[in-house]
Parts: structure tokens; C-alpha cells; sequence
């Protein structure tokens, strides 16, 4: 088999990472230890916000409110109980009084405001037993987070007549931020043990098992300190933390499993430990490294949102991707080479296999079950691909609709405090107090001017009701409630009509709906560059690894595909409220505009992931026999066990993951989930097959140009012959009696895998 990369630049590699295993571990445990000190307390530091544009309108007027009239801007309210009382009786009003005054003098708060003081119809349930307390907390998310902590429990409980709860939008992202680390630790502790049984499972050895676990954890513990010094220079979301978990585990159990796994073959095969970790590092290794380039590059793309929820999880994505990656390609041979036989120590089913009298035989006939399902499907290739092809495509429908909303306090659980709080306000007040429309008008006006402005924003459609002006020196604001829905589609047209007003200044609009039309923008803007640069770069990197035009496009295309089912869960599971009451969220009617985006980019790399595992190993057999059919058969029988086992461990954690109490969290586990086994047992099992076998040899075909591009740069996997060179058994047989040599007999001839062909590799 041709060898692309200098023998002797690769030769270095090797030595490199065999060289001396022992300190490369050393070094290994030691810079685990520094990622362990330099992570501690990253999730204190993350923000739990993200979603909006900083350089929107929206972003730019909410800031300027925030300075100029910050009580048009609460981010905590203080809900007022007075119990069987009406709010307005005197020892109510006083204690209310009193506690406004206590609240005001508070540092750190401004712009506080009450019922009692404005009599505002917003601040009063309509049952006249609750009224609200309003204040804005400054500073930045963090800041304003430690200043909660300290006042809420001076506020919160019994106040004589009258009961108080805490909550507004700086409460709900605090108690969203320590909901989502508590979920996280419950996360880490049930996937850990779990994927540690089922690791066991796939290799039998115990010490095998434990290797990508190893993996795992240091690429968790690095990314923390990359993360960590990330939050140093810009804000990060405490979302990102899960990928984070997700990934490390997932992308480690899916490297490990594939170069042990190659390992374990090699020395089965008689290969010594240092041979059998050359020959792994140039197949499966560099198989390793084409699927950390294809995540990577599709976790990048998120880079270019301006949103940084969608940048941290780039930021989180990318360092997993690298460290797992270069823990699986330095630190795991070094253990291998030091482990030799030894790796598959303390087989916990050696018993059960002498039970069985499968004995060494087994080796010999593992995987023979992916080798008849890969025949079956290529003898009724169309049918297998079509049909496929259909019901993905029936399962994504839902997906067409969709609705875009913006995340609020119903992500948490029914039973948080600042949930609680909301829901009151939300079923028991008029309007929307803080979640309607502000238009800020800045420049100099007349009285007048600004009561005409107000006349032609109260003349729009869509307008319920107009507050104000509030004015400032030369600003005035106006609070704006929109009919129907505080972030409907309505609301959203209202937006557009406001910031088109003929007013005499200059004007902008904020406020629920405004966030939304300008997030909504953004991502319309970004999202063509960010598909392009995977589509391309995955088109890229795809053919230098085959060699083929058309397998790169039919990559991109399949893995589209297997996301079909993930998207239509989504809209028919979160959005429309299916199995809402055994998943234990509440659905809002809408999906936050960044999830889709995140869970593509997510979701791509890793079924991109599975693909390069069975497109690399079908195209080394292809490159030694010639034969397409063959080559199929033996891809899909060596990586059909090994894709579906780091699939469903890879399922393990992100439903661990997806157990949050966190609606975002839970959808973006369970989504990824499904994604991951649609990908390994439908895409790579059916799909796949079945159109390489539609294509025929047409797979391989590249124009000249693209050949030669190829033969100077392709990447593919180097020589594995050696360890294999006692083997001589025959590839297989065609079946229509033409011939059973390899590379003889017509091309046109349907060609039958026979066992000794799959089992020559182990």
C-alpha cells in the first residue's frame, strides 16, 4: 500500500511517542495535577447568560437604560405576599415601605422602585393579595451574582404581615448557573462508573478499559484549565462545562476504542508491543487525528457567532478535541508499550467465553454478524437506501415548525425559588412587568416632541399600552407592552414598526422581543459561513483521506441526514410538549434560537467522527485488494462493533447529561443522544452500504488533477503489512463462480466476503 507521509517524518513520530513511555507518562500525570489547580472553581466563573448580540440594538440600548434609568431596567424583583390582606392595608404598605427603604440603601442597587410608591397597575396581582418590589442591580454578571448572594437572605421570608421571594432575571440566571453545576457533578458521577461497565463489556479486560477512561479524564481536567483561562479574557458560558464532560468521555472512549482495539489486533497477530504501536499509530492513529481535524472543524464554526454562548462552546469543543486527540495519540501508546500482553489482563469474561468452548475462535469469528448485514444490505442496496432515506426524512419533519424564542426562567425546574416568582407574576399580574418593549429616545426635544412620540407609539399596531416618557437630561424612555405573546410573532413585527418610527431623535428599541429579532438576525447573517466552512473543510479533509470526489460530498450529504431525526425530536418533544411530563420540563411553545445551531455543529462532527472510522478502514482494504464490495464488507465488519459501542457509550453520557433539571441542557443531551445512535445503527449500518453499493467503483473516481493532488498530499493510512505477513488466506470469493482471487475475476461480478477474507485481520 502506498505510503504518503516520508517514512522517516513518520518514523520520528513513532520513536517520539515510544521512546520513553515511562516519562512521557510521568509527564502526563504531572500536567493532569497542574489542570487540576489551574481548573478549580472554573464554574464560579462562567456566566450563565450569552444568547443576545453585544453589538445589537437591543445590547447597546439595554446598556445605556442600565445607565441612564435603571429602574426602567429591574433585574431583581422582591415578590410581596400580604397572605389573606390586601396589599393595600396599612400595616402591609408600611412593612413594604420599609423594606423598599432597606433595599434602596443597599450597595450595588439603584433604581428601585414599588407599587406602593407608583400605585403602577404592572406592580399589583389582579387578586390585590401580591405587588412587587423592583430594583436594578449593577455591575456585570458576576458582580451582580455576589451582591444576590449577599441581600437575598436579608430579604427573603416572613416580614411581619407579609411574605417575600426573590426573584427577576439576575436570580434566575444565579440559580440557573448553580442548578447547572449540581447537575453536572450527578452528570459526571453517574457516566463515569456506567462507562466504565460498558468499556469492560467491549474489551472484556478490565486494564483495556480503564485506558479510555484515562483518556477521558485528562482531556476533562485540561479543558477545565483551558477554560479557566479563557474566562481570564472574555466571557464564558457555564453551559460549555457539559460539552465538556460530554466530549472528553465520548471522543476519548471513540480514539481509545480505536487504537486499543488496533493494538490488541496487531499483537494478536504476533506483532511485539513496539511493532503493534507503529502499526496503530500509522492506521488507527491517523485515523484519530483526520476525526479530531473533522469535530474540531465543526465545533470551530460556532467562532464565528458574535453570541458567546455559541463561542464558549467552541472554546470548550476545540480544547477537548486536541487534548483527547493528544492523549490518545502520545499518552495512550506510551501506556501500550509499557502494558504489551498485559493489556489484556483481568478478562472478566475469559470464563464465560471456555464456558461457551468458543476459546480462541473467537477472534477469528468476531464481527462475522456486521459482515451479513453488510451483504444483505448491499444485495438490496436501493431499496435499503431509499427506504432509509425516507424515513429519515419522515422523522425530521417536525423540524419544518420550528419556532424561534429566547430562553427565560421556565429552563428551570417548577420548584426553584426565582421559577416560582416568575410564574406568579406571570399568571397573576397585568402585563409583563420587565418583559415588555423600551424605546429609548436620545437627543434634544420639546415636551411636546416627546409627547408625540408617544402618541405615534401608542397609534402602532400591536401596541397594548405606552408608559412615559421618563425622561434624562436629553433622553426619555418609553415602556412599550405588546399585544398577545411578550415574544410572539407579533411582538417581534412590533419591533421592526418601532425602529422604523419618524421620530425628531434618534431612537432604539429593547426589551424581550427586540433581544430576539436581533439574535434571530445575527445567526441568519453568520449561519451561511459557518456551514460553509464545515462543508468545505469536511469536503477537504474527506478527500485527502480517499482520494474520491464523490465520497466527500456523499460524507457531508449522509451526515445531514442522520441529524433529520434529531431535529424533528426536538420540535416535537421540547417545543410542542410531547413527553414533557415524564422528561419533567415545562414547554414554552418555542426552541432558544442557538440550539439548533449548537447542537448541528455538535452533532455533525461526531457522526463525522463514526465516518472517517468506517471510510478510513474501507479505504486501507480498498488500496491493498481493489475490490469495492469486498472492501465495504470489511470496513463495516472491523468498525460496525466498534462504532456502535462508542456510540451507545458516547449515548450514556449525553443522557447523563441530559437528566439536568436545565430545559437547554436537557435538550441538547438528549438530542445529541439520539443523533449519535440514528448515525451509528441507521446511517453507518444501512445508509452507507447501501449507497456505496449504488455507486459502484464510481465511489473512487476522481479527475486527474485531483489524482496527482492526492498522490502529493493525500494523508491516507500507512503500511500494515508486515504484522500480517503469516497470513495467507484468500480475500474471498465471487459468487457467480468467475474466480476467488482478489483482485481477478470481471469487475461486474457481485463479490461475496468469504470468512477467511473478513477474519484475516482479526
Amino acid at each position: 500500500m502506498r505510503v504518503v507521509e516520508s517514512p522517516r517524518r513518520l518514523g520520528r513520530w513513532i520513536r517520539f511517542v515510544t521512546a520513553r513511555p515511562r516519562l512521557a507518562l510521568l509527564a502526563a500525570l504531572v500536567l493532569t495535577g497542574l489542570a487540576v489547580f489551574a481548573g478549580s472553581g472554573v464554574g464560579d466563573r462562567m456566566a450563565s447568560g450569552g444568547w443576545e448580540d453585544p453589538a445589537a440594538e437591543s445590547t447597546w440600548t439595554t446598556r445605556a437604560l442600565e445607565r441612564e434609568f435603571p429602574s426602567s431596567q429591574p433585574n431583581v424583583l422582591l415578590l410581596i405576599d400580604s397572605g389573606a390582606a390586601s396589599v393595600d392595608d396599612p400595616a402591609v404598605a408600611a412593612e413594604a415601605a420599609r423594606l423598599t427603604d432597606r433595599l434602596a440603601a443597599e450597595e450595588g442597587v439603584t433604581g428601585v422602585g414599588s407599587y406602593w410608591q407608583t400605585s403602577a397597575p404592572a406592580l399589583r396581582a389582579r387578586d390585590g393579595h401580591e405587588a412587587l418590589i423592583a430594583a436594578h442591580i449593577t455591575g456585570e454578571e458576576k458582580a451582580a451574582g455576589e451582591t444576590l448572594d449577599r441581600i437575598a437572605p436579608l430579604f427573603e421570608g416572613e416580614h411581619g404581615p407579609v411574605e417575600v421571594s426573590v426573584g427577576g432575571p439576575i436570580a434566575v440566571r444565579h440559580e440557573m448557573q448553580s442548578i447547572i453545576q449540581e447537575d453536572l457533578l450527578r452528570a459526571e458521577l453517574v457516566a463515569l462508573p456506567v462507562t466504565l461497565v460498558l468499556l469492560v463489556m467491549v474489551f472484556g479486560s478490565a486494564v483495556a478499559a480503564l485506558l479510555p477512561l484515562a483518556v477521558g479524564i485528562v482531556a476533562i481536567l485540561g479543558t477545565n484549565a483551558v477554560l479557566r483561562g479563557m474566562t481570564e479574557l472574555t466571557e464564558v458560558s457555564v453551559f460549555a462545562q457539559n460539552l465538556t464532560t460530554a466530549l472528553g468521555l465520548g471522543l476519548a472512549v471513540d480514539y481509545a476504542l480505536f487504537i486499543v482495539r488496533r493494538f490488541r489486533e496487531e499483537m494478536a497477530a504476533g506483532a511485539d508491543p513496539r511493532a503493534a504501536v507503529g502499526t496503530t499509530l500509522r492506521t488507527a492513529g491517523r485515523t484519530v487525528l483526520f476525526s479530531a481535524l473533522t469535530v474540531g472543524v465543526s465545533l470551530s464554526a460556532m467562532l464565528v457567532f458574535p453570541q458567546y454562548f455559541l463561542r464558549s462552546f467552541a472554546y470548550a469543543g476545540i480544547a477537548v478535541v486536541l487534548l483527547a486527540a493528544g492523549a490518545a495519540l502520545i499518552l495512550l501508546p506510551a501506556a501500550l508499550m509499557l502494558l504489551g500482553p498485559r493489556v489484556n489482563a483481568l478478562d472478566l469474561r475469559r470464563a464465560l467465553v471456555r464456558r461457551r468452548g468458543v476459546g480462541p475462535a473467537r477472534h477469528v469469528t468476531a464481527g462475522r454478524g456486521w459482515a451479513r448485514l453488510a451483504d444483505l444490505v448491499m444485495r438490496r442496496a436501493p431499496v435499503v437506501a431509499v427506504a432509509t432515506t425516507a424515513v429519515l426524512i419522515l422523522l425530521g419533519l417536525p423540524f419544518l415548525g420550528v419556532k424561534f424564542g429566547t430562553a427565560d426562567d421556565r429552563q428551570l425546574p417548577a420548584s426553584s425559588t426565582s421559577r416560582m416568582v416568575q410564574d406568579h407574576i406571570r399568571e397573576g399580574f397585568p402585563g409583563s412587568p420587565g418583559g415588555g418593549l423600551t424605546l429609548l429616545a436620545r437627543g434634544p426635544a420639546t415636551p411636546a416632541q416627546y409627547t408625540a412620540l408617544r402618541e405615534r407609539i401608542a397609534a402602532t399596531k400591536g401596541v397594548a399600552r405606552v408608559d412615559g416618557p421618563v425622561t434624562e437630561g436629553d433622553s426619555a424612555a418609553y415602556s412599550v407592552v405588546p399585544e398577545g405573546e411578550a415574544v410572539g410573532s407579533g411582538a417581534q413585527r412590533l419591533v421592526q414598526d418601532l425602529r422604523a418610527l419618524d421620530a425628531p431623535v434618534e431612537t432604539s428599541v429593547t426589551g424581550s422581543a427586540a433581544v430576539l429579532v436581533d439574535s434571530k438576525g445575527a445567526i441568519a447573517d453568520r449561519l451561511p459561513w459557518a456551514v460553509g466552512i464545515i462543508v468545505v473543510v469536511t469536503l477537504l479533509l474527506v478527500f485527502l483521506l480517499t482520494g474520491s470526489v464523490l465520497i466527500p460530498v456523499q460524507a457531508v450529504v449522509l451526515n445531514t441526514l442522520s441529524l433529520t431525526a434529531m431535529f424533528g425530536a426536538v420540535v416535537w418533544v421540547f417545543q410542542d410538549g410531547h413527553l414533557s411530563g415524564p422528561l419533567s420540563f415545562t414547554s414554552t411553545g418555542d426552541i432558544e434560537t442557538t440550539l439548533p445551531v449548537l447542537m448541528f455543529c455538535v452533532a455533525f462532527g461526531l457522526s463525522m467522527d463514526y465516518g472517517v472510522f468506517l471510510l478510513s478502514r474501507i479505504k486501507e482494504e480498498y488500496d491493498r485488494t481493489g475490490e469495492h464490495e469486498g472492501s465495504i464488507a470489511f470496513g463495516l465488519r472491523h468498525t460496525g462493533g466498534l462504532i456502535s459501542a462508542a456510540a451507545v457509550i458516547l449515548a450514556v453520557v449525553m443522557v447523563a447529561i441530559g437528566i439536568s433539571r436545565v430545559t437547554n441542557t436537557k435538550m441538547l443531551g438528549l438530542g445529541i443522544a439520539l443523533a449519535v445512535l440514528m448515525d451509528a445503527m441507521v446511517v453507518r449500518s444501512l445508509l452507507v452500504p447501501s449507497v456505496m453499493k449504488v455507486m459502484g467503483r464510481a465511489t473512487w473516481w476522481a479527475p486527474a488533477p485531483l489524482r496527482a493532488l492526492h498522490r502529493r498530499f493525500g494523508l491516507e493510512e500507512g503500511p500494515a503489512a508486515a504484522p500480517f505477513a503469516h497470513t495467507t488466506s484468500v480475500p474471498g470469493q465471487w459468487v457467480d463462480g468467475r474466480g476467488v482471487d482478489g483482485r481477478g475475476g470481471s469487475r461486474s461480478a457481485r463479490y461475496r466476503p468469504g470468512p477467511e477474507h473478513l477474519d484475516r485481520r482479526g
